[in-house]
């Protein structure tokens, strides 16, 4: 079998407990989702081949769970900074409907930078999605797409969306802009497969999505 080539991109995904990490990753590679609430215990790692442009992307999802201390502050407790070694990308994820997990931005962008301790800081590539906007019709947000946009601009222009897992809302505009991004952040991390079956590609997703 030919050998092909694929680049390897790895996405570390961080928020509050309960935000819906594994959700929006499972609905992005599986196209599943499961009211069944389970707290992910260390991390979860899934696989998605994709195709962007003339590459062959193999995108590395992990949501890895993090503990804080009772004072929520300078310490945590994780299973190690190995997991966010060779980040490409790096996704923080909060819910629109509780204040606190996006009062948490700060720490999990200030802790993931001193864990993964990037070449440049300041330009490694971050996201951020506002899940759960389907709660209540949107009734029930109490952050506003504003104050989100402005938490990104004042943090180096990230890129914002606002998802939901449970309705599949730009959950696959949200990942193709965190591979988009993983890809242009990578460093000659292509990797050979040898003798691996084709497995499904899926192409750019139709329409678009807003990065606000």
């Amino acid at each position: 079998m030919a050998t092909r080539r694929r680049t390897l991109l790895k996405v570390i995904v961080l928020g509050d407990s309960g935000v819906g990490k594994t959700s929006l990753m499972n609905q992005y590679v599986h196209n599943k989702f499961s009211l069944q609430y389970k707290a992910t215990i260390g991390a979860d790692f899934v696989t998605k081949e994709l195709q962007i442009g003339d590459k062959l992307v193999t995108l590395q999802v992990v949501v890895v769970v993090v503990i804080w201390d009772t004072a929520g502050q300078e310490r945590f407790q994780s299973l190690g900074a190995a997991f966010y070694r060779g980040a490409d990308c790096c996704a923080l994820v909060y819910d629109l409907n509780v204040s606190k997990s996006f009062d948490s931005l700060d720490n999990w962008h200030e802790e993931f930078l001193k864990q993964a301790n990037p070449s440049d800081p300041k330009t490694f590539p971050f996201i951020v999605l506002g899940n759960k906007v389907d709660i209540d019709g949107g009734r029930s947000r109490v952050v506003s797409e504003k104050k989100a946009a402005d938490w990104c601009a004042s943090n180096g222009n990230i890129p914002y969306f606002e998802t939901s897992a449970k309705e599949d809302y730009n959950v696959d505009e949200a990942f193709l802009t965190i591979a988009k991004t993983a890809l242009a952040n990578e460093h000659d991390q292509d990797i050979y497969f040898q003798g691996i079956p084709e497995a499904v590609i899926e192409n750019e997703p139709r329409g678009g999505g807003c990065a606000c």
